[in-house]
């Protein structure tokens, strides 16, 4: 196993490991493709509380569209407002929160 430095050239020797649910592996997947980092470096900024910036790029746009067709899936599944989930409610939120803020960046362009 190769040894990197973090952005402050600082070794990462520490390996931090642990389980999740399904579910929470499903919001943890979610939350990391609509921010554009990898895992390891958004788990770090939040647990850190640092902020977490998203830059619009293919691979946030691509996340997103796949997100949102998710959703559109699910919608149409759906018969009754008893059987939205709160998972479901969250990756929306996460949605609209992405997209404003990517909005935010283009109209300070």
């Amino acid at each position: 196993m190769e040894k990197s430095l973090d952005s402050h050239g600082r070794w990462r020797k520490k390996i931090v490991a642990f389980r999740v649910s399904e579910e929470e592996a499903r919001i943890i997947d979610d939350k990391v493709a609509l921010s554009g980092l990898t895992k390891q470096e958004y788990i770090i900024r939040r647990l850190c509380e640092k902020e977490i910036v998203v830059n619009g790029n293919p691979k946030v746009y691509i996340a997103l569209k796949n997100r949102l067709n998710d959703v559109y899936e699910e919608l149409k599944r759906i018969t009754s407002a008893d059987e939205v989930d709160d998972v479901l409610l969250e990756v929306i939120e996460l949605i609209g929160i992405t997209m404003n803020g990517m909005k935010e960046d283009k109209n300070n362009e």
